[in-house]
C-alpha cells in the first residue's frame, strides 16, 4: 500500500471466518468505526448476488486454478473516498487492499464471457446503515437436520439494537448489474 495508511489490520490480523463473509464484512465496518482509521461515510458494503443466487467470483481462496467460484451470493468492502478506490476482500487472492480497477478485471471479469444466469447483480449499502442495521442468526448456514453447513465464528451472532435478521433481505434485493 504505496503511501496510504492502512484502515483496518493486515489480512492475517482480520476476524475472519471462512464462508461468512457478510459478517467478515461487518467486522471490518466495526474495526473503523471503533478505531476511526477512515471517515466512516468513505466506506460502502456491497453485496453481490442475482435472481438464481449463482454468481461466480474469480481470484478467490477457495477456487481451484483459473476457475470461477459461484457463490450464492458475496459481501466486499468498498472504500471510496479516494481517488483510486480499494476493495477489502477476505475470500480473495487478490492483495487486501485491492485497487477496484484491479479486483473488477481478475474477481468479476466480464459478464459478457458469462451466461446470463450468472450475470451479477449489487446492493451498495453505506457502512454505517450496515453497522446499524444488518442483523444474522445464521440460519442460512444450517442444513435441513440443523448441523452446520459450514462451522460459524466463535464470537456470537450479529444483532443489532431493535433489528431481527436480515441477511436474505440484504442480498435478495441486489438490483445493480455490474
Amino acid at each position: 500500500m504505496q503511501g496510504r495508511e492502512r484502515i483496518v489490520p493486515i489480512r492475517e490480523d482480520c476476524v475472519y471466518t471462512s464462508c461468512y463473509c457478510e459478517e467478515n464484512i461487518w467486522k471490518l465496518c466495526d474495526y473503523v468505526r471503533t478505531w476511526r482509521t477512515a471517515p466512516l461515510e468513505h466506506l460502502l458494503v456491497v453485496f453481490i448476488s442475482n435472481e438464481k443466487r449463482m454468481v461466480p467470483l474469480w481470484k478467490q481462496k477457495s477456487g481451484r486454478g483459473d476457475l470461477p467460484v459461484i457463490w450464492d451470493y458475496h459481501v466486499i468492502l468498498l472504500h471510496a473516498g479516494q481517488s483510486d478506490p480499494m476493495v477489502y476482500d477476505l475470500d480473495s487472492e487478490l492483495s487486501f487492499p485491492c485497487s477496484l480497477k484491479l479486483y473488477a478485471a481478475q474477481a468479476f471479469r466480464s459478464d459478457s464471457d458469462i451466461r446470463p444466469e450468472y450475470h451479477r447483480k449489487l446492493r451498495v449499502v453505506p457502512a454505517d446503515s450496515f453497522l446499524l442495521n444488518f442483523a444474522s442468526d445464521r440460519s442460512h448456514m444450517r442444513n435441513t437436520d440443523g448441523s452446520w453447513k459450514m462451522p460459524p465464528p466463535l464470537y456470537p451472532p450479529i444483532c443489532t439494537a431493535g433489528h431481527i435478521p436480515k441477511l436474505l433481505a440484504f442480498v435478495i434485493t441486489c438490483t445493480m448489474s455490474v
